[in-house]
């Protein structure tokens, strides 16, 4: 398991890359036997904590993008190693170009056998900080072929303000893509090899496909920020709940420096 400190080497080209887009997809990030551990792990974890009893047919279609569960740093040691990967908050880091990353908050994102597609939204209508040095790393727990769902993306989407004031849902998923049709940005949909694993920022617009498979796509996240973020004063009741949740005692204007929000790099 030594690979989860060791570093990923980035190019110019990739760091280039991630600034004028605002994601990237990298390669051979982790290797088979890491991606099968948590594999492992991390789906007896869900499977342990889940409480969604619905049939798929009765949720809505946020429950049926995927099963959801938060701060797993929390509740495994096993799950912290990878959270607290160097390897990961390098990079996430230099995609940044910044200092150092803290983390925000840790979700397994499960979209279950048949499980419906998660629609266009942007991640940081819900959170409370202060500027865009907000990443998130994807890192799917086996392959992900086309049919599983992999994540989408608009390149560049982040310079669009229209939108960003929309929850996720089928209103966001209705108003993003006719807004994007209108664009000249780049839509990308690709298969997520083993080890594969993307970074996306906070305002790039983003959507998966549903699950046609009978399989489960497992995915962890890892959310990080800047180490020197701050909380902005909240514009909607989602921020006001993240704070509480993700950054409990944080004051406005101040740095987010929590029992939560450990710095993970360097």
């Amino acid at each position: 398991m030594d690979i989860l400190d060791r570093p990923y080497e980035l190019s110019p080209e990739h760091i280039a890359y991630y600034q004028k887009n605002r994601f990237i997809k990298l390669k051979h990030v982790f290797d088979a036997e890491t991606i099968a551990h948590y594999n492992a792990v991390i789906g007896a974890k869900v499977d342990e904590l889940n409480t969604q009893k619905k049939e798929l047919k009765d949720r809505n279609t946020y429950e049926k993008a995927f099963l959801q569960l938060f701060n797993l740093w929390l509740e495994d040691p096993a799950i912290k190693t990878l959270i607290f990967s160097k390897r990961l908050g390098r990079i996430a880091a230099e995609l940044m170009q910044v200092e150092g990353v803290r983390l925000y908050h840790d979700q397994a994102l499960f979209k279950e056998a048949g499980g419906g597609y998660t629609p266009w939204h942007a991640d940081q209508f819900y959170w409370p900080l202060q500027t865009d040095k907000c990443i998130t790393a994807w890192i799917p727990l086996q392959a992900v072929p086309l049919n599983m769902g992999p994540l989408e993306f608009s390149a560049q989407s982040h310079q669009i303000v229209e939108g960003r004031e929309l929850e996720i849902g089928d209103e966001s998923e209705d108003f993003i893509s006719n807004r994007l049709r209108i664009t000249d940005f780049e839509h990308l949909i690709e298969p997520f090899d083993l080890g594969e694993v993307s970074f996306h920022s906070g305002w790039v617009f983003h959507r998966a496909g549903p699950n046609q498979t009978d399989e489960t796509r497992k995915v962890m996240t890892i959310i990080y920020m800047d180490k020197a973020m701050r909380l902005k004063d909240p514009e909607n009741d989602w921020q006001v709940n993240d704070w509480n949740t993700w950054c409990p005692g944080a004051k406005v204007g101040e740095l987010i420096d929590t029992h939560l929000n450990p710095v993970l790099y360097p």
